[in-house]
């Protein structure tokens, strides 16, 4: 038996612990910024988070700088 297909969209979903590596932050402060809306987040039918690639990458973006020389 094969594991359900869920409609997939154009944008990767990313689990907390994934968001987290890429901001170097625990998985607890990533739910913690989902609930206080600094970041969207959908949910699993299974109730876990999952967030929008295109969203965290705008975020990190907004707030990474560059090193000017």
């Amino acid at each position: 038996m094969s594991a359900p297909t869920y409609p997939t969209t154009a944008d990767n979903l990313l689990t907390p612990g994934q968001v987290a590596s890429l901001f170097h932050v625990d998985p607890k402060t990533v739910t913690r910024w989902a609930h206080a809306g600094r970041l969207g987040s959908l949910r699993t039918p299974g109730g876990h988070r999952r967030f929008r690639e295109t969203e965290v990458m705008q975020l990190l973006t907004s707030l990474t700088t560059e090193a000017h020389r």
